[in-house]
Formats: structure tokens, C-alpha cells, sequence
């Protein structure tokens, strides 16, 4: 089981940048397909971004599409989510996953079976 630790969360105004960092120890970090989820309050968990074991493959939720990337350095155990022209609708709780398959992005977030620790992003108008 990958071990995940996230950081780079924080308050921002509307139309600004964060990048989100999530490092992972204690397996080999390319046997795992990367995702990013976020919870706003009072709202379910929401896919955002996930990206396969070798980065050929991407997927996003439809309204960060554009504006979000994702990105891994699998030399450095490392998952990357740049946010770009954050809205006030963004503000949640983002945290990342790691499903153990080498399959493209799973669907299904059952897969996701590693999660890290939430860190708070807030974006005010």
C-alpha cells in the first residue's frame, strides 16, 4: 500500500494559481494510476483529475477541463494538480489516490484504495 501526502493547498482569489503536490512512499509509485478528488462542503467526493501509471493518459472533470492539469514525476514519486483561473466553486477539500493498476484511469473510485490527507484550497470572488 503507497503511503500519500499531499501539500500546497491555501486561499487565493478568483482567477489566480495553486499547484498541489502529492508524494508517495513506501511501494513502487509507477504501478500506480494517480488521481486528484475534492469534497466542497456539504457536497459528495468529486473526480477532478486523474492521470495513468506512465502520464499517457488523462482525465478530467468537465468543469476544471482547461484549466487544471495533471502531472506525475514517477522518478520522484510525485503527482502534480496545477490549477489555473481558480473560481470561488473550486473551494473544497482536494486530496489525492492511488489505484494499483497499470490500466489507464480507473473509473470506478473503489480502485483508489490509497488516499492521503485533505488539504484545504479556498478561493474567494
Amino acid at each position: 500500500q503507497v503511503h500519500l501526502e499531499e501539500s500546497g493547498g491555501g486561499l487565493v482569489e478568483a482567477g489566480d494559481s495553486l499547484r498541489l503536490t502529492c508524494t508517495a512512499s513506501g511501494d513502487t509509485f509507477s504501478d500506480y494510476a494517480m488521481a486528484w478528488f475534492r469534497q466542497a462542503p456539504g457536497k459528495g467526493r468529486q473526480f477532478v483529475a486523474g492521470i495513468s501509471w506512465n502520464g499517457e493518459t488523462t482525465s478530467y472533470l468537465d468543469s476544471v477541463e482547461g484549466r487544471f492539469t495533471v502531472s506525475r514525476d514517477n522518478a520522484g514519486s510525485t503527482v502534480y494538480l496545477q490549477m489555473n483561473s481558480l473560481r470561488p466553486e473550486d473551494t473544497a477539500d482536494y486530496w489525492c489516490a492511488a489505484a494499483r493498476t497499470r490500466a489507464g484511469v480507473p473509473t470506478n473510485p473503489i480502485m483508489f484504495r490509497s488516499e492521503g490527507r485533505r488539504t484545504q484550497v479556498t478561493v474567494s470572488s
